[in-house]
């Protein structure tokens, strides 16, 4: 574990602890913050990391061989009577504890801990903190390693788009019968050949099918990509490295040579929300301004809103990402959640407004990474960046240039 990192975090936050708790598998940021995630544990397991000194684990007795390793100290327990006057005697002077808890359910991503084992921490005299902000500092900030993988990855993401739209643009022009399953596919066949992996196909809709956000196609659900269709392709993938963080970017394009009005009107819409995220963001940056969650959402939010279509953006503008394409870092929502965390350096994360209207949907999505003070802050990681709808069949068309 990072125990110094863990305390650094802790006192910044001004929080006593860290109670790690996991009983199988129901808390993913306890078993990767505490070096578990690939551990068979069937019983429950606390850690207990105080901001200072070394961390106390509460364990049962038949999982010992697990925790060999592990940095600290190890007590024991079988029975529920031991187990409550061991936890006891682990939370004796301790008054606060952070736990993956979020009031309301605010925040999803955080809410692990089921609400008896708060009750049952409480009734021990402990107040309980939600350790979002904890958990962001420790899982969410991405080591300079893991920075230029995922560089590396939105560069090869990028590239498979483009291969992906090439391939639709001389089929078409070939007369060849094609899907959106067959395009996915191709996608895939991409990755593996670049040596990338992702933990579901992309998404590859036509027409109506781009109005559904998370539709993705089948070998037996698809549809044929014809002449004059409109297409969105959304991808993501990472390094098969450990500890590879996802790059994830979403562009569109129509089949044919010049692109109708309507899909340019939306996609200039969503284009120049994306943009103001980017900018309101620097502009926070640059002033070492807090930057929440909640705030970047308003600021696209509205300005799609103002434009008369704020009923057809129907999700968050983007989310944390890392080792999992939906980290545990800020979202950037104030729709589904609203989201109140803080941007800090070393985070990772998409800025996707979207428009869905029933005959079309219209996304853009762009990674950012904040960097530390003395860089250059906020950097585009997957450039260059959606700037027109792409005319596949133009003459002139190139799907990567003059964007």
């Amino acid at each position: 574990m990072k125990i110094a990192e863990i305390q650094t975090a802790l006192a910044a936050l001004r929080l006593d602890a860290w109670l790690l708790y996991d009983f199988r598998g129901s808390n993913p940021i306890a078993q990767s913050v505490a070096g578990l995630a690939e551990a068979h544990i069937t019983r429950r397991w606390f850690c207990l990391i105080p901001a200072h000194g070394q961390p106390r684990w509460l364990i049962h007795r038949i999982e010992t061989s697990n925790f060999v390793d592990v940095q600290g100290s190890v007590t024991l327990y079988a029975g529920w009577e031991e187990l409550h006057a061991e936890m006891d005697a682990l939370l004796a002077g301790v008054k606060a504890v952070a736990m993956e808890y979020s009031p309301n359910a605010a925040i999803p991503y955080i809410s692990r801990v089921d609400a008896g084992t708060l009750e049952w921490i409480r009734g021990f005299g402990v107040e309980v903190h939600s350790s979002a902000e904890l958990a962001q500092r420790v899982e969410a900030r991405l080591s300079e390693a893991q920075a230029i993988g995922h560089q590396e990855a939105a560069r090869l993401v990028l590239q498979a788009k483009d291969y992906a739209f090439a391939w639709i643009g001389e089929q078409l022009r070939a007369g060849n019968a094609i899907t959106e399953y067959a395009v996915q596919q191709q996608l895939l066949r991409q990755f593996d050949e670049m040596e990338l992996i992702t933990d579901h196909p992309p998404i590859v809709a036509v027409n109506a099918n781009s109005s559904d956000a998370h539709y993705a196609p089948t070998a037996t659900h698809t549809q044929p990509i014809k002449t004059g269709d409109f297409i969105l392709i959304d991808l993501w993938a990472k390094q098969k490295a450990p500890d590879a963080v996802f790059a994830d970017t979403t562009w569109v394009a129509y089949a044919g040579e010049t692109v109708p009005d309507r899909y340019v009107e939306i996609f200039e819409i969503v284009k120049e929300a994306r943009d103001r995220a980017v900018a309101f963001i620097r502009e926070k940056w640059a002033a070492d301004e807090p930057i929440y969650g909640y705030a970047v959402d308003d600021c696209v939010r509205e300005y799609i809103t103002e434009k008369g279509y704020g009923q057809f953006f129907i999700h968050r503008t983007g989310h944390n990402i890392g080792t999992t394409i939906h980290g545990n870092g800020v979202n950037l929502d104030n729709l589904e959640t609203r989201d109140a965390r803080v941007f800090i350096p070393g985070i990772c994360f998409s800025i996707e407004p979207g428009i869905y209207l029933t005959d079309f949907g219209v996304r853009t999505e762009i990674d950012v990474l904040l960097a530390g003070p003395g860089t250059d802050g906020v950097r585009v990681t997957t450039s260059p960046v959606q700037n027109r709808v792409l005319p596949l069949l133009s003459p002139c068309n190139s799907v990567s240039s003059d964007l």
